[in-house]
């Protein structure tokens, strides 16, 4: 089960048009649920603020955003602008990110499928909070997984 790096995975009909709008929606009012904030990154083309909603994961001090969809917009635009903001509420904090290896992202991948494993299981095919290291390494290449560090 080989994931390559440009795999991606579009929303549903669910996804698209209810769970994700409501989830934003409520983020935008300052309510977080299991950690979602407002992810605002530069488009790679216009340079324009585009948005979505993510849950960020706090591990062991660092903080970090994984793209369980794959190189979905988001990621290819945080991959450009090497920055974003986050926003929870009236709440932003700029961050500067860092895009991790394979082998850095198997504890990351580990804890979110632990936390998130309900919500995004379905984009894992088949790999969950149980999975080996040698299962989290051969499917770590669909998953872009970036360390972030908030400005002050």
């Amino acid at each position: 089960m080989s994931e390559t790096p440009n795999r991606y995975i579009e929303p549903d009909w669910f996804s698209a048009h209810i769970l994700n709008p409501t989830t934003k929606w409520l983020a935008e009012r300052g309510i977080s649920l299991l950690g979602t904030r407002i992810l605002e990154v530069r488009g790679r083309k216009s340079g324009e603020w585009r948005y979505t909603v993510v849950n960020l994961l706090e591990r062991a001090g660092d903080t970090y955003l994984v793209a369980p969809r794959g190189s979905t917009q988001w990621v290819r635009n945080l991959r450009a602008a090497g920055a974003g903001r986050l926003r929870l509420g009236k709440k932003r904090n700029d961050f500067r990110a860092t895009e991790l290896t394979d082998v850095q992202k198997l504890p990351v991948l580990q804890e979110y499928l632990r936390r998130w494993g309900w919500e995004v299981g379905q984009f894992f095919e088949g790999v969950d909070r149980n999975a080996t290291d040698d299962q989290l390494l051969e499917i770590a290449p669909g998953f872009p997984v970036f360390r972030i560090e908030i400005e002050r």
